[in-house]
């Protein structure tokens, strides 16, 4: 049953890829370039590109490696022209029944089309690769001791990998540094899931220049258990001076708590499962402050009825390209921003990196910076 599933999704999938790459050849013939040959060639390197992130999972190495970027690059052209292309078909149908001989404009058509992606594309870099700075500003009626403000830089979803590596990790550290938090949260997917790049091209040692005073914390998201390599994963953080937590809670200078939760991923029993955040928050002392890091954004309100002030997540990253974001909302009760859950402040951030293509259209690469005020 589980073979023929994914006998049944392969097939989708190359059918799909063929009615795209359809288009790619009645755009060529327009332009007289339609030989035989010519055909033969287009469709081995259509699939190529088409097939190539399923084929760097096979393929190592540097060849593995550029399969992979260019694959993730292919996920963005995939979604638009699979909503652009039925549209434009459905337009040209109706077209040619007035009347009107589209088909001796299909050079044009095809143009404005590839000039459109190509448009996207470059959108969806530019906003993938500036990054944003998101100011919050939080209340907690709390006594924190003698901490009466907090400052919090938070980077989700960092996704570290083939594509995002060393030179995104010193953005971040330079972003730290002009921000100056007192303290710095990773709520999950710092790592994309293979652990090969990031041994490859020790990030853990550039990791080790993002500091504040009270410390870096983490929690893994579900891609680090994707990887299989958690185990690894989880020292190699530790030995880069972040405090990595699974269902852990840590007192900060005697005034607040950091809770970080296992992902929900941690809950198949292949993971050992996860606390439940009633269990996690009960042994804390409820009249201090508490800070919750929790990667998928689930269930606000028993964090809310457990005591949480704050919950942290990322995980959506806002559908990262539109019209997903249709999708993660209906999803999750916050899929993105802010949200007060009774007492409770919620946040979730589309995420500092990205999944996949390096491509954001109708969000942004940003991180949080939030400043916090206790008020007894």
């Amino acid at each position: 049953m589980q073979i023929g599933r994914y006998v049944l999704l392969a097939l989708m999938y190359i059918g799909i890829n063929m009615y795209i790459g359809w288009h790619g050849i009645k755009w060529f013939e327009s332009l007289g370039l339609e030989s035989q040959m010519g055909q033969v060639i287009y469709w081995i390197l259509f699939y190529v590109v088409a097939l190539s992130y399923l084929l760097s999972l096979a393929i190592k190495g540097p060849v593995g490696r550029f399969l992979k970027v260019i694959g993730s690059f292919y996920f963005a052209i995939l979604q638009y022209t699979i909503l652009l292309f039925p549209i434009l078909d459905l337009a040209l149908l109706i077209a040619s029944l007035l009347g009107w001989t589209p088909s001796i404009h299909v050079p044009i058509i095809g143009a404005i089309v590839a000039a459109l992606l190509f448009i996207l594309l470059l959108w969806g870099s530019r906003n993938n690769w500036s990054t944003v700075i998101r100011p919050y500003s939080l209340a907690i009626e709390k006594d924190a001791g003698t901490q009466s403000k907090l400052r919090i830089l938070v980077a989700s979803d960092v996704h570290l990998g083939h594509i995002k590596g060393n030179r995104f990790l010193t953005k971040l550290i330079k972003i730290s540094h002009d921000v100056q938090p007192d303290i710095i949260f990773i709520p999950g997917d710092l790592l994309d899931g293979d652990i090969e790049p990031f041994k490859r091209n020790q990030m853990n040692e550039t990791l080790r220049s993002l500091k504040a005073p009270f410390g870096v914390y983490a929690v893994l998201g579900n891609h680090e258990y994707y990887g299989g390599a958690v185990e690894e994963f989880v020292e190699m953080v530790k030995d880069a001076g972040i405090h990595l937590l699974q269902d852990d809670a840590v007192e900060i200078n005697e005034s607040f708590y950091v809770v970080g939760r296992k992902d929900k991923t941690a809950e198949g029993t292949q993971y050992g499962g996860r606390q439940t955040v009633e269990e996690l928050l009960k042994p804390l002392d409820l009249e201090k402050p508490i800070l919750l890091l929790d990667h998928q954004p689930y269930q606000l309100e028993k964090a809310e009825k457990a005591g949480a002030d704050v919950m942290i997540s990322g995980h959506t990253h806002r559908g990262q390209m539109a019209p997903n974001h249709f999708i993660t909302s209906r999803l999750f009760e916050l899929d993105y921003g802010y949200k007060q859950k009774g007492k409770m402040h919620a946040l979730v951030s589309s995420g500092f990196g990205s999944w996949g293509p390096p491509i954001r259209i109708g969000s942004r690469s940003e991180v949080l910076q939030i400043d916090v005020t206790f008020e007894k």
